[in-house]
């Protein structure tokens, strides 16, 4: 143990992310474990038996294991109602449609392009939100990763979107310094391992 804060993440997981660039911007700093899902370390699944990513454990035993609550706790942030509306319907409501377009084997009676419509109501009205408006970096941090993974998912079509401020917004995230340090890479954590630390600044 360093005495540092120890963060359980999943490099390519939205949740994880929105935590990690939580990090990056504050002054924190963290005991970096990368995890891969299908073989998680028994410690974390100690702390936090729901078994999901992210995880940190404070050097006081808390254990935070919600991606919002890191972020929060990180940055000495409270959402305001305005936020909270758009974190809610993220969460929520895109997630929701999110996961149905990209898995849709996952599901029964899933079709993967009603869920892309739906998912785009969100976008569409986010765009609007976006035009004109100064977004603060922390609703900026809960948000992009999921319009990422949506994005990715069929690059090319998301691309033909008339959505030019979430285009615009979406690669100033993905070019920022900030980003490219939180999406470095780590080695899978097996208990014994040295540890890392994050994050790391070139």
């Amino acid at each position: 143990m360093t005495g540092k804060p120890i963060l359980y993440s999943f490099r390519r997981c939205p949740y994880a992310m929105r935590a990690r660039m939580s990090i990056v911007r504050s002054e924190f700093s963290v005991e970096h474990r990368e995890v891969i899902l299908r073989d998680r370390p028994h410690h974390m699944m100690e702390i936090s038996p729901k078994g999901t990513v992210p995880v940190l454990l404070l050097a006081d035993g808390t254990v935070i294991e919600e991606s919002l609550e890191i972020m929060q706790h990180v940055l000495n942030w409270q959402p305001s109602d305005v936020e909270s509306h758009w974190i809610s319907r993220n969460d929520d409501e895109f997630k929701f449609h999110l996961d149905r377009y990209k898995y849709p084997n996952r599901y029964d009676d899933v079709d993967s392009l009603t869920h892309r419509e739906q998912a785009s109501i969100y976008l569409s009205e986010l765009n609007n939100y976006l035009t004109g408006m100064s977004i603060s970096t922390s609703l900026n941090d809960a948000l992009f990763p999921f319009v990422r993974q949506f994005a990715n998912h069929d690059r090319e079509w998301f691309d033909s979107q008339s959505w030019s401020e979430i285009h615009d917004w979406l690669s100033s995230n993905l070019e920022s310094s900030e980003f490219k340090t939180c999406m470095k890479k780590y080695k899978q954590w097996h208990q014994g391992d040295e540890p890392s630390f994050f994050p790391i600044i070139e």
